[in-house]
This record gives structure tokens, C-alpha cells and sequence, in this order.
């Protein structure tokens, strides 16, 4: 009771082999997952939050320290959050 199948079609060979080349050069192409893409925008995000607390609390330490209200918060805080820019501007550029 054993049926031979008939020869396949070359048509049919040839459309699969073109299917499973092009599904390969999809996946070669693809880009980061979504995953990394968000890992990167958070790593970003603190590149330019950590320089600027750090400056913050330098500056309210310096205005505590001296009784001067927000005479070296405010500049230091602008000098952070501007160096934490330059420093994602720069990782971005490496990226």
C-alpha cells in the first residue's frame, strides 16, 4: 500500500527557496529589538540626570553652607544639566 507522491513541481521548490532567502535577509536587516532601543533611551536619560543632581547638591551644599539663598544652586544646575547633554550628545555620536 505504499503510494509514491508525484515529483514536486519545480516552480514550487523554486518559490519556497525564494521565501527562505528572503526571511533570512529580513532577520540580517532587522535592527535592535525594542528591548535596547528603550534600554538605550534610558541609559541617555541618566547620562543627563546624574551630572545635573550631582551639581544640584553641590550647589545647595555651597548655598546651605554660606547662607547665599539659590546663588550657586541655580548656575550649577544649568552647568550639570548642560554637561550632561554634551556627555549624551557625545555617547550618541558613538552610538
Amino acid at each position: 500500500m505504499s503510494e509514491e507522491l508525484p515529483p514536486p513541481k519545480a516552480g514550487l521548490i523554486d518559490a519556497v527557496r525564494l521565501r527562505a532567502a528572503r526571511r533570512r535577509q529580513a532577520r540580517a536587516k532587522r535592527g535592535p529589538s525594542l528591548a535596547r532601543n528603550l534600554g538605550q533611551i534610558g541609559a541617555l536619560g541618566w547620562q543627563i540626570v546624574v551630572p545635573a543632581l550631582v551639581t544640584l547638591a553641590i550647589g545647595r551644599w555651597l548655598d546651605h553652607r554660606f547662607a547665599t539663598g539659590i546663588f550657586w544652586t541655580a548656575p550649577l544646575l544649568f552647568l550639570g544639566v548642560g554637561l550632561g547633554c554634551w556627555s549624551a550628545w557625545k555617547w550618541l555620536g558613538r552610538q
